[in-house]
């Protein structure tokens, strides 16, 4: 039994390696719309658990790994910035704030029989961000660079906004965009 990585995300994948997790990857490519009074925690677990199922179906025989990261600041979800406008709007409301960074996980376990996952185990993992308030000339450089436009909140802890993060609170890799330790458990208790 392999397992298999719904994301295409460079930095989830890169993390899985640094941690000696062995994996392939097959993008889940579902849509990610907000449903109306969805809470931010209610939001990353079911996308979490919508793309394991969608790559499950695909490959019924392996364990799939589904992972969703957002920004949160008060109670709005930032994604990935649309364009470098939404890019600038975003990274000026987290200027001088704290915020949340919120990843569900979602690690589906076959049955040896059924084709039908054994073990469904979705999570949730929290860290509270404190970004330095920024100048415009700041965001604009930023921005500028191309960093922030795939990246949740417009921003990458791990790049040039580390500059910009005197403290946080919980798991680091998470914010890169997997908490590593909690998936790490999770294959454990999987594998018991």
């Amino acid at each position: 039994m392999a397992l298999v990585l719904a994301s295409a995300s460079p930095r989830r994948q890169e993390l899985l390696r640094n941690a000696g997790i062995h994996f392939t990857v097959r993008p889940a490519n579902i849509p990610e719309d907000v449903f109306p009074s969805e809470s931010p925690e209610d939001y990353v677990r079911r996308l979490a658990l919508a793309k394991a199922r969608t790559v499950f179906e695909r490959y019924p025989q392996d364990q799939i790994l589904g992972a969703d990261t957002i920004v949160v600041v008060d109670d709005s979800i930032l994604g990935k910035p649309v364009d470098e406008r939404d890019a600038v709007g975003m990274l000026r409301l987290l200027s001088g704030r704290e915020h949340r960074v919120i990843t569900g996980v979602c690690l589906l376990t076959p049955s040896q029989k059924s084709g039908k996952p054994a073990q469904e185990d979705t999570r949730i993992e929290t860290t509270r961000v404190t970004m330095k308030p920024l100048t415009e000339e700041e965001i604009a450089d930023y921005v500028a660079h191309g960093e922030p436009m795939d990246k949740a909140g417009a921003y990458a802890i791990q790049g040039l906004a580390s500059r910009w993060i005197p403290k946080i609170e919980g798991c680091y890799f998470n914010v890169v965009g997997l908490p590593v330790p909690l998936v790490y458990a999770m294959l454990v208790a999987a594998a018991d």
